[in-house]
């Protein structure tokens, strides 16, 4: 069984230390991407399993898009963060390709409930 991999792209620093001291504690192998260069590049380098793309990103929607336009870009399961249940956004997220949403700001509850079980590979 292999450890996932998890990335998580956002400009704050308190939610990507937040978000990667949850998620690591779940068993995932975690980086981080203050912008969307950085985790195009890292991504390049080494595909997450999971993406967490914060909404708020500069070029968000174009991050998501050249991940799916990468070799193995279609198996990353892509996480479009917004702030709160706005349908444009999400819908303009699902357009570029993401798979699923997660509400900001997330918690220890809402990582555990959306992230469970996905920490190892089957």
């Amino acid at each position: 069984m292999d450890v996932r991999r998890l990335m998580i792209a956002d400009g704050s620093d308190v939610v990507r230390k937040v978000g990667k001291r949850i998620l690591s504690g779940m068993g995932f192998l975690v980086s981080e991407a203050p912008s969307s260069l950085e985790a195009l590049v890292r991504c390049e380098a080494e595909l997450p399993n999971i993406l967490i793309v914060d909404a708020g990103l500069d070029g968000a929607l174009e991050l998501i898009g050249n991940i799916r336009r990468l070799p193995e870009g279609a198996s990353v399961r892509i996480y479009y963060c917004v702030v709160q249940a706005d349908l444009k956004k999400m819908m303009a997220g699902k357009r570029a390709g993401a798979d699923d949403f997660l509400l900001k700001p997330f918690d220890r509850k809402i990582l555990t409930s959306v992230f469970a079980g996905q920490s190892m590979a089957a």
